[in-house]
């Protein structure tokens, strides 16, 4: 898959790594958009079911951190510290969720055009 690829020679990441955190990424967009809107992310970048199999489950601190940050007023930033937990039994540290996210957009913008980059951006932006 092409974004895989992109996600190994950008960032130095295995493609078990690439394939576990870009999945936790679009798990989270599943999780906060509506089956329509998802489902036109789904429609449009090809491969997305694959990676959402292929997620780690978030769980321990990291979720624990987004509930509270969730609760501090922090949004959508919550979502993604919730993801800390997932990237680290991915051998990766929270600052990479940061780094996947415009390579993921970038795709996005490529693959779906700016309807399919803006749904997920509205997620995935810090």
């Amino acid at each position: 898959m092409e974004l895989l690829d992109l996600l190994t020679q950008q960032l130095g990441v295995s493609e078990d790594q690439a394939r576990g955190g870009a999945g936790a990424l679009f798990k989270l967009a599943q999780e906060q958009l509506g089956d329509g809107e998802f489902g036109q992310i789904a429609d449009a970048l090809p491969g997305v079911g694959a990676l959402l199999e292929a997620a780690p489950e978030s769980g321990g601190i990291g979720e624990a951190i987004g509930g509270l940050t969730s609760l501090l007023g922090g949004g959508k930033l919550g979502g993604l510290a919730s993801l800390a937990g997932a990237f680290q039994g991915l051998g990766l540290d929270m600052d990479m969720i940061g780094k996947f996210v415009p390579v993921i957009l970038s795709f996005a913008q490529e693959r779906g055009g700016d309807g399919i980059q803006a749904l997920l951006a509205g997620v995935l932006r810090q």
